[in-house]
């Protein structure tokens, strides 16, 4: 393969990775883009998990055989049968020398080409009717990461020591792909994430809302919001200082994220100072109602603050039509401002209300098109 080939196979390998949305499309953008550049039949990048003790495969791509998964579950092996990976990296590498590539081949030893003889991937080429491989480290930060492996069909050329110098150079183009990728997840996380109590935030419920939205107005699927505000923060502040907030604060995140867990799929967050949101995509109206219940008896009896005032609104209920995030989101804070006005110690439902309660009613639009508010949702405490 000529010097301007292998260039430009580098080039669509790094800019496949750089393309890539979440981890999932980084991995196998980083495999293909390797099969591609070496000419393989298949391609599969694994991680070093040391504290198991195995390598686990992330993804394989090209002509899979049976068992082999594009996102597999449960493929690891375990690194004692691929000495290699812990020997030549931590002895070999340690001592000043380069991790380099090495082939292997399904008769045995490629000459040349490799550290030592490794029966299992000799047979694992065997029985999946492949001919060669050739595996590259993968070096993070100065540590052993994974390995990236491709291999070619039986019968087609065997890999030799400038494929294998090519797979290091790939290996570490791979290398800063997963680097870049990590910082981008990282800085995502950190961009959806509450510092204090390590809820989503404000910003991911937005985004997240405006989703399940859409996807009622087009499915029917059925979404709902439990808006709550943590009585008595104020309080603790004034008399024993913002530090004891803070574990105020820490303290009913952690009983919110147990109450959400009853509802499958729910996002627990904090939306800024003592307001704090559930938001559930496809449970049932009464599944979420029960959960904000439990939130409230939970909440009652934490040693700090005063409860919890909360509201509910689903596109379950009779709520009249919810074509906007805002909408439902201000029927459940309608309804969490009636619960703290009648210190209800349970949740407030939007359009559950009874004859004998007040209606309120909202609207994001009036008919002539002009934004306001109108008497739209029942609140009562069920």
């Amino acid at each position: 393969m000529g010097e301007d080939i292998r260039l430009a196979a580098v080039v669509a390998l790094a800019q496949g990775m750089a393309a890539a949305h979440g981890s999932r499309e980084t991995w196998r953008a980083a495999a293909a883009g390797a099969c591609r550049a070496l000419g393989g039949s298949f391609a599969a990048l694994s991680v070093w998990e040391r504290e198991l003790g195995r390598l686990r495969v992330l993804v394989n791509v090209g002509e899979r055989t049976a068992g082999e998964e594009e996102f597999p579950d449960g493929e690891a092996y375990p690194v004692h049968q691929f000495p290699e990976i812990t020997e030549f990296l931590h002895e070999r590498w340690a001592r000043g020398g380069e991790p380099n590539a090495w082939v292997e081949t399904a008769e045995g030893p490629a000459a040349g080409v490799r550290p030592g003889y490794v029966h299992q991937r000799v047979a694992a080429l065997r029985r999946r009717g492949r001919g060669c491989c050739v595996v590259a480290p993968i070096v993070l930060n100065g540590r052993a990461w994974g390995e990236l492996y491709v291999a070619r069909r039986a019968g087609d050329p065997v890999f030799g020591r400038e494929d294998a110098d090519f797979a290091t150079v790939l290996a570490a183009v791979v290398a800063a792909g997963i680097a870049q990728a990590e910082r981008l997840e990282e800085a995502r996380r950190l961009a959806f994430t509450d510092a204090l109590t390590g809820l989503a935030n404000r910003r991911a419920v937005d985004v997240r809302l405006d989703e399940a939205v859409e996807r009622h107005k087009r499915d029917g699927v059925v979404v709902s919001l439990v808006v709550c505000d943590l009585n008595g923060l104020k309080r603790v502040n004034d008399t024993r200082g913002h530090a004891v907030g803070d574990r105020l604060l820490e303290r009913f995140g952690s009983v919110l994220s147990l109450c959400g867990a009853m509802v499958p799929g729910a996002l627990a967050a904090r939306l800024g100072g003592d307001e704090f949101c559930l938001l559930a995509v496809g449970p049932s109206a009464d599944e979420v109602v029960m959960a904000a219940g439990e939130l409230c008896r939970r909440a009652g009896e934490l040693e700090l603050g005063e409860g919890v005032a909360c509201g509910v609104a689903s596109t379950a209920d009779p709520i009249g039509p919810v074509r906007s995030a805002r909408r439902l989101f201000r029927l459940a804070d309608a309804a969490q401002y009636r619960a703290k006005a009648e210190r209800a110690a349970r949740p407030v439902v939007a359009g559950r209300g009874g004859a004998e309660d007040p209606v309120v009613r909202l609207a994001d639009e009036t008919p002539s098109g002009r934004t306001a508010e109108r008497r739209q949702f029942r609140g009562r405490r069920p």
